[in-house]
């Protein structure tokens, strides 16, 4: 059925927003499965689904979450928090259970651990998923927000959520259902020609670039706590340049080594059989 002239579906990808006000309701157990079904039917490598998700409804854990991701209470007060996981873990674990490092043994091959290659690979799977959920929440009147702070805290994180080695949190979610009478209109996004290349990379002149930003940049005020001269350097100490943007780095990098040391499993399961 269409409504003022859109398909349902166009209004879902239209109309989404990032929701940080919920209806003071929990969700219910039809609506959540929708949303884990969501995500599973969508595109995954190899049909391997590298990725876990974690439901997350304890007050408790969900306000240590509002903390430790940035300090945003709204987190402690969404519904539903779900943490989508690049797992491979899983997979290396069923290798194990299938004798994978003594076939290697018989052929003369090398088994390996996954590299970061297999973590981007289990992140493209992960963010694949995180987003069929919120198409399919957003089918059903219910709002999502992403929190990419998950990222920060690894080790925090990591305990919390009781992580083995091969599993990296990439991204959280906030649902909830759209408080009643009220769904603020979506932000306005770059012009495509910005966006949208044909056949091949096409970098922006600075032209381009004041151009494409002039909308944002025509809302700068100088009188600004950072102490920053044009909308450019705004961005840069509000987002890349600030403290959680430094936090989130080392914590990669904390999750990187990790992923590449001693794993969580038996000898012939370490990084490089020698």
């Amino acid at each position: 059925m269409k409504e003022n002239g859109a398909r349902p579906s166009e209004k879902w990808l239209r109309e989404r927003i990032s929701l940080r006000r919920f209806a003071d309701r929990p969700l219910n157990r039809e609506d959540v499965d929708w949303i884990v079904e969501g995500a599973m039917r969508a595109p995954t490598a190899g049909n391997m689904m590298l990725y876990s998700i974690i439901l997350i409804t304890d007050p408790a854990k969900k306000q240590v979450l509002s903390e430790t991701c940035d300090h945003q209470p709204f987190i402690a007060k969404a519904p539903l928090v779900a943490v989508f996981l690049a797992d491979y873990q899983r997979w290396f674990d069923y290798y194990r259970n299938s004798g994978v490092d003594a076939y290697c043994l018989e052929r003369g091959l090398e088994f390996r651990g996954p590299d970061e290659a297999d973590l981007l690979l289990a992140c493209s799977d992960a963010l694949i998923a995180a987003q069929n959920a919120v198409i399919a929440a957003e089918s059903r009147g219910i709002g999502s927000c992403y929190i990419g702070d998950i990222m920060e805290n690894y080790e925090r994180h990591r305990e919390l959520l009781d992580l083995p080695a091969w599993v990296f949190p990439l991204a959280m979610l906030c649902f909830g259902y759209y408080p009643e009478g009220e769904r603020p209109a979506p932000r306005p996004r770059f012009d495509r020609k910005y966006i949208a290349f044909a056949e091949q990379y096409q970098r922006l002149s600075p032209e381009e670039l004041d151009e494409m930003l002039a909308g944002r940049a025509a809302a700068f005020s100088p009188s600004n706590p950072y102490g920053v001269h044009n909308y450019g350097q705004w961005m840069y100490a509000q987002k890349t340049g600030a403290q959680f943007s430094a936090e989130m780095a080392r914590s990669v990098r904390a999750a990187l080594k990790n992923w590449r040391g001693e794993p969580i499993l038996p000898k012939p399961f370490s990084k490089r059989l020698g």
